[in-house]
């Protein structure tokens, strides 16, 4: 006998500068499952401090082989989660993994509510995302930094700068 779908929606209007996150780590190297839980405790830490803005982080499980697991987050605002990024421990964070991934890769995509999808992929081995339809470009001038992909100039200047990561 068939059963009635139970069809809900939401509304979201009372949130209307949402921003979705995907975030992932992906193991490249067997030493990277070291990093990979090493990160993962320090990310839960600091989601259970609830940061300003972060309105729900849940797991998410992308892959087994290659181990590829993350996360969902939903922010307030852009600038909510441009000041996290830009806060410490985050920043520093950010600044160790750019200069060793530690046999690792790290990836993120934003959809805003307002427009604007955005992505990086740092030392993911294989075009995941958008990468596998829209092709890959290096991150640097103005593909840099998240704001800037968003279209969003007005929130200042990248977590780190490229001259953070490529001159010091």
């Amino acid at each position: 006998m068939p059963t009635r779908v139970n069809r809900q929606t939401v509304d979201l209007s009372a949130y209307p500068d949402l921003m979705v996150l995907y975030l992932g780590m992906r193991v490249n190297r067997l030493y990277g499952i070291r990093t990979f839980f090493s990160f993962g405790r320090k990310i839960s830490e600091s989601v259970a401090g609830k940061p300003d803005g972060l309105l729900l982080h849940e797991p998410v499980y992308y892959s087994f082989f290659p181990m590829n697991m993350g996360m969902r987050q939903y922010w307030r605002d852009l600038p909510s989660l441009l000041t996290f990024a830009r806060s410490e421990p985050h920043r520093e964070w950010w600044l160790a993994f750019l200069r060793d991934s530690g046999g690792t890769g790290f990836w993120h995509e934003t959809y805003s509510i307002r427009g604007g999808m955005e992505a990086v992929y740092d030392d993911v081995p294989k075009p995941l995302g958008f990468g596998r339809f829209a092709g890959i470009r290096r991150a640097r001038g103005p593909m840099f930094g998240s704001a800037a992909r968003l279209g969003r100039t007005e929130h200042g200047s990248p977590v780190l700068s490229e001259t953070d990561l490529y001159e010091s």
